[in-house]
């Protein structure tokens, strides 16, 4: 089949199952005929408000209905969705509205924001906006996602692929009018990304306000869920739950469960594969720009236990040391890729530039190695390696080794200044129950790692240090705690 316009993916999938599920967001379902009508009048509205082709619209929401009708109405003019969060400082979102200028903000309050053109987040179009259907137009990029990357400042990562699917495409495993879970925030590319794809080949797709671990289970069994989006720190605290409570719900219908966004520590990974089938668990290793990509099913990574599979066939990586020499098989470096379709052809920077050397390669600023297989190894981000007494230390090692203690939900190593070896290793240890005694902890860092790797000191909290995409923002941390030091 030829890819289909995004301004008109919902009316394909309207005229075929029009009173079959399209999104369900906590008790609120809409059919696809529900859908296409609503974002027809939406649309409409947004037209009104001055939204052209390839407008950015900023959408300001949080996960929900709401969420999708933004950004299916902005496809139907052919204008380009660029997700942020609902909770951003209007200070931060300022800065964002600065670097990509959209037409239209949506979800924001209109008095914190009067430079721009704002409809608040319970804005209905009015009545008499027809829902019949829009002419066709195709955004010229399908989405523009945010990132403050290392630096902090915001930079916008527009794609190359314009507003255009083809439903019968065989993409990551995604089967068609079946069923997806997304428990993850849709302003991160991978939660939105597997949403919006699950939606062009006709699934219903199921979202939750938050990430609950029990709820997770609960909706796969409810409504026979086929494929599922996962980061690691939702896979822990799903394996921390009671085992009663993790096996007494139906996981049967799950046949892919995707994970990605972070390091998963080996240990979960093989529980995960234990206890789901190594058919089920499969990996995804890229970044936004997508430039590259690896993908690693579960019985591969067995036989390759701790890979992130080889890159995927539209791009190809290498290693390289700080000299930009290419490193051989087994040497640890920074990852490098292209796509096979020349630099340049799958994103663009508004807002920063890419870190690239000679031949168009480019860096997303992770560092790993790969075996003679062509198999590749993450060890850490550049940007978060801590340099201690002349040693380079990875914060993912050493978090791995302390989140697979008993009570721990989640961690982050930050190094803090210290006169003579540079860098100190300080653990943020996530004990939700707040029993786990930093004593034992210790003992277990002893048996897990090498003295130089194990934290000096330790901070225990019973808030998430990590959010429900999986990231951390480490440099925030850190630079809190210089201050409170200070």
């Amino acid at each position: 089949m030829e890819p289909i316009s995004l301004s008109r993916i919902l009316a394909f999938w309207a005229e075929r199952q029009p009173d079959a599920a399209a999104i369900t967001h906590e008790a609120r379902t809409l059919t696809w005929a529900e859908f296409e009508a609503r974002t027809n009048r939406l649309a409409r509205a947004y037209a009104s408000r001055g939204v052209q082709a390839d407008d950015f619209v900023t959408i300001a929401l949080p996960n929900g209905l709401a969420f999708f009708e933004a950004t299916f109405a902005t496809w139907k003019l052919g204008a380009t969705p660029q997700p942020v969060s609902a909770r951003l400082p209007a200070a931060e979102l300022g800065r964002l509205l600065e670097v990509g200028q959209p037409s239209l903000v949506v979800g924001v309050d209109a008095a914190a924001h009067p430079e721009a053109n704002t409809l608040p987040a319970d804005f209905e179009p009015e009545a008499d906006f027809s829902d019949a259907p829009l002419p066709e137009r195709t955004a010229t990029s399908f989405k523009a996602m945010t990132s403050g990357g290392s630096t902090g400042r915001p930079k916008l990562i527009v794609s190359k692929l314009p507003a255009a699917w083809d439903p019968d495409l065989d993409y990551l495993n995604f089967g068609q009018c079946g069923a997806v879970l997304i428990p993850g925030p849709l302003y991160h590319n991978g939660p939105f990304s597997w949403a919006v794809i699950g939606l062009f080949k006709g699934n219903h797709v199921v979202v939750t306000t938050r990430f609950d671990a029990e709820q997770t289970l609960a909706l796969i069994e409810r409504h026979r869920i086929d494929t599922l989006y996962l980061v690691p720190t939702m896979m822990q605290r799903i394996w921390n739950l009671p085992a009663a409570v993790r096996t007494r719900h139906d996981l049967s219908s799950l046949r892919t469960a995707w994970h990605l966004a972070a390091p998963c520590p080996a240990w979960l990974k093989e529980h995960w594969i234990g206890w789901l089938g190594a058919e089920v668990i499969w990996e995804l290793y890229g970044g936004t720009e997508g430039q590259g990509a690896t993908t690693i099913r579960g019985d591969e990574w067995l036989e390759h236990r701790g890979s992130v599979g080889r890159p995927v066939d539209t791009c190809e990586m290498k290693i390289v040391d700080e000299d930009g020499r290419d490193l051989p098989p087994g040497e640890i470096g920074e990852v490098f890729m292209r796509p096979k379709a020349g630099p340049g052809t799958t994103y663009r920077y508004i807002g920063d530039t890419p870190r690239a050397i000679d031949g168009g390669w480019e860096s997303i600023g992770d560092m790993g190695y790969l075996d003679a297989d062509g198999y590749l190894y993450l060890t850490d981000r550049r940007a978060d390696m801590i340099l201690r007494g002349g040693a380079n230390i990875y914060p993912a090692e050493v978090e791995a080794a302390l989140d697979a203690f008993p009570g721990v939900r989640s961690s982050a190593v930050i190094g803090l200044p210290d006169a003579e070896l540079g860098n100190t290793l300080h653990a943020i240890v996530d004990a939700p129950a707040g029993d786990v005694d930093e004593q034992a902890l210790r003992a277990h860092m002893e048996q897990q790692l090498v003295t130089y790797k194990r934290p000096a000191s330790y901070e225990f909290t019973t808030e998430p240090v990590r959010d429900d995409a999986g990231k951390v923002r480490r440099k925030a941390l850190r630079e809190a705690r210089i201050a409170a030091q200070s």
